[in-house]
């Protein structure tokens, strides 16, 4: 399999696929494709596997791609002006956990699990859900980040807190923990929201400087109320 990564606002991934070979993305994000392509819809591994990703925020389908011929292409593009990244899972690395929309499109060899977060606390108030996504396999995974892509390499118990809507990936390693924002004055007018997510090393956190939910809401602030009622 060759990518290519192209455009810049909102971009795509070009993959490359020889007869036989395959990927699958979540439902919608496919954006064009060569002739000799395959499409199959299904739950990718079952509806019980497909339930599980709804609650993670991701599609009860997958399609997966296979060719027919060797040479031919399929793109997959972006929800949102940011960039995608590539990433290679191997078995000996430390594994990866992604927040909810953040897949995009992976080889078949990779596989997204549901996994629950330790703290209860997370789940309940951490913003991206109780339920994660845990990537396992060997291969490469592609991922959407809203706006532009930072990368924290954490030492061994070292903490950084972060607005959930900003995390992208972090390494099973990190630990993930929630916390109520102190003072009563930054509860309430500091514009923060209540929760931080509080990530403890060591391990690699992938962070967005976009945070679409912050973004949809200033945007569902600005659409004007219908007042016309009838008397």
């Amino acid at each position: 399999m060759k990518y290519e990564i192209i455009g810049k606002t909102l971009p795509a991934v070009e993959i490359k696929l020889n007869s036989g070979e395959s990927v699958y993305n979540q439902s919608g994000s496919m954006a064009w494709m060569s002739q000799d392509i395959k499409m199959d819809t299904n739950t990718k591994g079952g509806i019980l596997k497909g339930i599980g990703r709804l609650f993670a925020g991701e599609t009860l389908f997958m399609n997966t791609f296979t060719a027919k011929k060797d040479n031919q292409m399929v793109a997959f593009s972006s929800n949102f002006p940011g960039v995608i990244i590539p990433i290679i899972i191997n078995p000996k690395d430390n594994g990866l956990i992604i927040q909810k929309g953040a897949f995009l499109c992976a080889e078949p060899s990779i596989k997204l699990n549901i996994t629950l977060s330790k703290k209860l606390s997370a789940g309940l108030f951490g913003g991206e859900g109780f339920i994660l996504q845990e990537v396992s396999g060997t291969g490469t995974i592609f991922l959407e980040v809203d706006g532009d892509e930072i990368i924290k390499e954490l030492k061994e118990n070292e903490t950084i807190k972060i607005d959930t809507g900003n995390i992208v990936a972090f390494d099973k390693t990190v630990k993930y923990e929630v916390e109520v924002v102190k003072g009563v004055k930054n509860v309430l007018f500091g514009g923060e929201g209540l929760f931080l997510a509080k990530l403890t090393g060591p391990g690699k956190v992938i962070l967005q400087t976009q945070n679409f939910y912050d973004f949809a809401s200033d945007i569902i602030s600005l659409i004007p109320e219908n007042n016309n009622n009838e008397e």
